[in-house]
């Protein structure tokens, strides 16, 4: 077996430039993460089968007909489904009981944005939780935003998937700090970096599935009679240094639900 790699960038003529040159070595099967880089593949190709590990939402993103019946060239593993984000504001609440103002930070340029944050204004009321919206793409946006937010007591952020987040992670930690916001977030990389919590999938897992994936095609099966799956397995990831600094006490049973406790000695 011969694996030929290309690293994603931010740059989108360096993933086009990436994406013909591994179309034109006419590979088997491609293995390729998320949007960014499903999208410019299909531009070049729709014929050479390819699996993505992790994508949003690849019927909103337009990389497949349908979950269950693909389509096309390209199948493969969703991030989360969406009715996680309910469950994001219920751990909010879990862990900063005294929460009653949410503000969702999510990418409004983004498909799963809308759906996202539709999914949390639904489970609001019977929290007895406001929640807002603040789709915002760059520093200034979102340093503005958050510090307006913040001027109100018993706030608290929800941080969706999205690429301005990853981008712009340091700094939503900053402020969620600063101004004494608990947060949760849709990557455990935010905790580790000094986040207070985490719901998401098991990215590995996830890529494990798609190296499965790339085994049924390279036997024979086609992408497009293969379902999109979601994930089946998800990791709660709590810092419990971040939650002192908070003045937030950890119920145990909330630790006892965690798959990962960061903690000052970690």
């Amino acid at each position: 077996m011969q694996i030929d790699t290309r690293w994603a960038t931010p740059n989108p003529a360096e993933l086009r430039r990436n994406a013909a040159e591994l179309v034109a070595l006419k590979p088997d099967v491609i293995l390729a993460h998320g949007s960014s880089t499903v999208g410019p593949l299909q531009q070049v190709t729709r014929t050479i089968p390819i699996v993505f590990p992790i994508i949003a939402d690849p019927v909103a993103g337009g990389f497949v007909d349908s979950l269950a019946r693909p389509g096309g060239n390209a199948t493969g593993f969703m991030l989360f489904e969406y009715s996680v984000s309910g469950k994001w504001l219920e751990l909010l609440k879990q862990i900063a009981p005294s929460v009653t103002r949410v503000a969702v930070l999510g990418d409004p340029d983004t498909p799963t944005g809308p759906a996202q944050f539709g999914v949390i204004q639904a489970v609001a009321p019977s929290l007895r939780v406001e929640v807002s919206s603040l789709n915002k793409r760059d520093i200034g946006e979102i340093e503005r935003a958050v510090a307006a937010f913040a001027r109100i007591s018993y706030g608290g952020l929800i941080v969706t998937a999205g690429g301005p987040a990853q981008l712009h992670r340091d700094l939503i930690i900053t402020l969620a700090a600063r101004y004494k916001l608990p947060a949760v977030y849709f990557d455990r990389s935010f905790v580790v970096a000094g986040g207070l919590l985490s719901y998401a999938p098991d990215r590995i897992e996830l890529f494990q599935r798609a190296a499965g994936y790339v085994d049924h095609i390279l036997k024979g099966e086609k992408p497009a009679d293969m379902p999109v799956q979601a994930p089946t397995k998800y990791q709660l990831v709590i810092n419990l240094k971040t939650a002192k600094a908070l003045g937030l006490a950890v119920s145990p049973s909330l630790l006892a639900c965690a798959d990962e406790v960061i903690d000052s000695s970690s």
